[in-house]
């Protein structure tokens, strides 16, 4: 994960992501080759506690960023970007595309939390328990492979209970088969997204519902790093797996994060100076920058933005209203009708000045470098040679030329802030919601952990935009000041799209689980979409009895957003045609504006010693998030060495097509 892969909180994306590698174009690593006196222990921040070591149900990259370090799955990423063998030494396709078969590694041991060998090696055997405890545990994850895996739904379902008919086979000790229900151009990548990775069936068994708890032995290990302390809000530490079957890329002997919460950004800087930080956000708007600059005047490098996008969310069926500050039940009835209309929506969009937000985090000068219009991003894969982002804003030019024709979708700017425009909208809509009975001004909560300074400095950015653009006769953002759990609680980790408590939030985004653009645009599949919840709504294929949400979906016609997946879920054959396909259903989605695309993630500004474009590297996946690789030098990384690096490791991915 992309970052990819999974949600992370604005306070996560604020300083913890730049301090070492992951996501496509942000890998940062050194080279501390033979006789390097580099350091031996990297050292970082979290945020966010680590809540659970089950990597076969957990979707959180505030999880996975730690549990890809412990084990190992088929295959992961190198330094360009490319899948590579990992505890499959190698594997072959069949001609039609349906069955993958795998050659396991021989001799890899399961090691328990202090290293020592479990007894058992790993097999083939241990990915086939692997996905049948994910499905026993309803995975967050199953949707990447539910529909893949032959008989894998009907099982899911309970239309079978006999999982022989599953198409995952262990052929014997070191020879793994999956049997797919249509060819997947893209199948390996799923196998680095931890769904996919093995668990030894009798330790499971000894450890029953302990199994995965965040604790160091509630799992074994065959990875690069062996968890020894997890300690909410405090410290997370590993040690290096001295048994590991590719011990010469592990260069660390212990990896250290220690809890941050946001409050103090300049700490990080003088963390980083006295020698407990590997590499460090650094804030261009704070008042200890000019330290940064003056101890490193060539020393502040940007981290290339990735595959995670951010967005703001709109809630279209709150249910909760814990951090409000609207008093009458009429008021919240106004606000919930103006989000489900289009006009207030697109009045939002263009009159949300996301340069402006963004640079509270980095700065006026890097203000646009992360700058995202789509979903997905636009270089993600191409279409007849060309970024799947041309398409994409063909078609939304074509949907709505008076809202869309001048709108360039291209990376690195603010594809939409326009304040006329916004005017005009608001206007649309507060005729047309006027007529319905809805008093304005609306009033939009939008809660923020009021420790965190940036992401507080971010949310009056939205604030004083949107309420200029628009007029507060018209809207008023009220902002939510929570403490960290309760922000969390009302975002983040609301386990139901009811439990959401706000009218907009920032709060999450997505990185792909595989290589293809369903990755991104079936999270708000109306049905089964894993990031339906952030919008107020609930899957209806996943609810028991009436879909709770099913009038906000039809207010907002989310219907003809699934018939576009839909459509475009059922080409395989053809590349081209079901990339064009996904094109029209982002068209869509940003047309309705269903979500409003902000920044990717990286793009940061930061010191660290970490040399660059040597860790792993991949859009999709928690595999291109491992330490594994990742080396440290003894000296800060120049922008010179960053440029050179960075104009060698194109050349080398070039190269490698």
């Amino acid at each position: 994960m992309k970052v990819r892969k999974v949600l992370a909180t604005v306070l996560v994306s604020t300083f913890v992501l730049a301090a070492c590698s992951g996501g496509n174009g942000s890998g940062d690593s050194a080279g501390n080759g033979e006789g390097s006196t580099a350091p031996v222990a990297f050292n970082s921040v979290f945020a966010t506690d680590l809540e659970t070591l089950d990597y076969t149900v957990s979707q959180r990259k505030t999880n996975s960023d730690h549990f890809t370090n412990f084990v190992d799955g088929l295959l992961e990423n190198d330094s360009l970007g490319n899948l590579v063998p990992a505890l499959a030494e190698s594997w072959e396709v069949s001609e039609d595309g349906l069955t993958y078969t795998y050659k396991i590694r021989e001799g890899v041991q399961w090691l328990d939390s202090e290293g020592n060998e479990y007894g058992a090696e790993v097999t083939a055997h241990d990915w086939v328990t692997g996905i049948k405890h994910a499905v026993e545990k309803k995975s967050e994850t199953l949707y990447i492979v539910a529909n893949s895996i032959v008989g894998l739904s009907d099982y899911i379902e309970g239309k079978t209970s006999d999982f022989e008919t599953i198409g995952v086979k262990a052929i014997d000790d070191y020879t793994l088969e999956y049997t797919l229900n249509q060819p997947e151009s893209f199948w390996n990548s799923k196998t680095t997204y931890g769904i996919l990775y093995p668990i030894n069936a009798e330790f499971l068994e000894s450890k029953g519902d302990a199994f995965g708890q965040p604790s160091p032995d509630s799992i074994l290990y065959n990875g690069a790093y062996i968890l020894k302390n997890n300690t909410a809000k405090s410290v997370i530490e590993y040690e290096k797996n001295e048994d590991y079957w590719d011990a010469e890329n592990v260069n660390y002997d212990t990896v250290k994060w220690t809890y941050n919460d946001g409050s103090d950004p300049d700490g990080l800087f003088k963390a980083f100076e006295e020698g407990t930080l590997s590499a460090a956000r650094v804030y261009p708007n704070s008042p200890g920058y000019k330290d940064v600059l003056a101890a490193h005047p060539d020393g502040v490098t940007w981290s290339l933005p990735g595959g995670s996008t951010f967005n703001v969310t709109f809630n279209f069926n709150r249910g909760t209203y814990g951090a409000t500050s609207k008093a009458t039940d009429a008021e919240k009835a106004d606000t919930q009708a103006a989000i489900r209309n289009r006009d207030f929506r697109l009045a939002i969009l263009f009159g949300f000045d996301t340069r402006s937000y963004r640079a509270q985090n980095v700065g006026e000068e890097g203000a646009d470098n992360s700058l995202r219009n789509t979903l997905v991003p636009t270089q993600f894969v191409t279409i007849e040679g060309k970024p799947f982002g041309d398409s994409v804003q063909t078609n939304l030019q074509a949907l709505d030329t008076e809202a869309f024709g001048d709108v360039v979708l291209a990376e690195g700017q603010d594809g939409y802030f326009n304040p006329e425009k916004a005017k005009q909208y608001i206007e649309k809509a507060r005729t047309t919601l006027e007529a319905d009975g809805v008093t304005f001004p609306i009033h939009l909560d939008i809660p923020v952990n009021a420790k965190a300074e940036v992401s507080v400095n971010q949310v009056k950015s939205l604030k004083s935009t949107i309420e200029s653009s628009l007029g507060t006769d018209n809207v008023v953002v009220d902002i939510q000041m929570l403490s960290e759990d309760q922000y969390l609680q009302a975002t983040y980790q609301a386990t139901t799209g009811a439990a959401g408590d706000f009218d907009i939030s920032n709060a999450s985004g997505w990185g792909p689980d595989y290589v293809d653009p369903s990755s991104y645009l079936n999270i708000y599949d109306s049905r089964t979409g894993d990031m339906l919840k952030t919008l107020g709504l609930e899957g209806s294929a996943l609810v028991e009895g009436e879909d709770p949400s099913k009038e906000a979906k039809e207010a907002i016609g989310l219907t003809e957003y699934d018939a576009l997946l839909d459509k475009a879920n059922a080409i395989f054959e053809n590349t081209d045609e079901r990339y064009a396909a996904y094109a029209e259903a982002e068209a869509w989605l940003l047309n309705n504006v269903i979500q409003i695309p902000v920044n990717s993630d990286e793009g940061l500004p930061r010191v660290t010693k970490v040399v660059p474009f040597t860790a792993p590297d991949g859009w999709a996946g928690i595999a291109a998030n491992k330490l594994k690789y990742v080396e440290l030098q003894d000296d800060i990384v120049t922008v010179d060495q960053f440029d050179e690096a960075h104009e060698k490791w194109l050349a080398d991915r070039e190269a490698a097509k």
